[in-house]
């Protein structure tokens, strides 16, 4: 049977297997029978069984909704065909290798590849905290933090207009030019009245 390479190892296609099965049993029955099907998931067992009815060996197998790319929109179509793959395979049709189809392990891989982490949008809220962090001097947080958001142009003009005042003030003023910066900042005579 025609075999495909995946990662240095032969695996039979589970359209070769069923076509030697067509060809090689003609009175033996493939059946499917669904076990379980909600809206992101689905369990098919399939049976083989000889011309006498007899069932002769099953797969069953799993399948999760957007698991794989073909999941996305085939995953009750790809799950039945695992299991025919299985089934086939524990009758020693495409057993040379593994019991696993192509697809499966095709799909096994793609789900082992470490996903990257999802980007959110920088929300107002979180936009304000860093504003506030780096004017309590945490500019250093606020940048390994940059990272895991999508920020807007504006967003990122500020912080970086923010974070180049903090370096700067850092350098030249130190906490106690902070404090005469503080100090020379001019209060209106109302609100001086007022608080008295």
């Amino acid at each position: 049977m025609k075999t495909i390479n995946i990662h240095g190892k032969q695996y039979v296609e589970v359209k070769e297997r069923i076509k030697y099965f067509r060809e090689n049993f003609k009175d033996w029955s493939l059946t499917s029978e669904v076990i379980d099907l909600t809206e992101d998931r689905c369990v098919i067992k399939a049976t083989i069984s000889n011309e006498k009815g007899r069932v002769i060996a099953s797969g069953i197998a799993y399948e999760s909704k957007g698991s794989s790319y073909i999941n996305k929109t085939s995953f009750i179509e790809n799950c039945e065909t695992s299991a025919w793959g299985r089934a086939l395979a524990n009758i020693g049709i495409g057993l040379d290798v593994a019991i696993a189809s192509a697809d499966e392990v095709l799909n096994a891989k793609a789900q082992d590849k470490p996903k990257k982490p999802k980007i959110e949008k920088l929300s107002d809220a979180k936009f304000s905290a860093m504003v506030v962090a780096i004017g309590e001097g945490k500019g250093d947080t606020v940048r390994e933090r940059l990272c895991k958001y999508k920020i807007s142009k504006k967003q990122q003009a500020k912080i970086d207009e923010l974070l180049s005042a903090d370096k700067t003030e850092e350098k030249t003023n130190g906490v106690l030019g902070i404090i005469d910066e503080l100090n020379s900042i001019e209060v209106p005579t109302d609100f001086k009245k007022s608080n008295n």
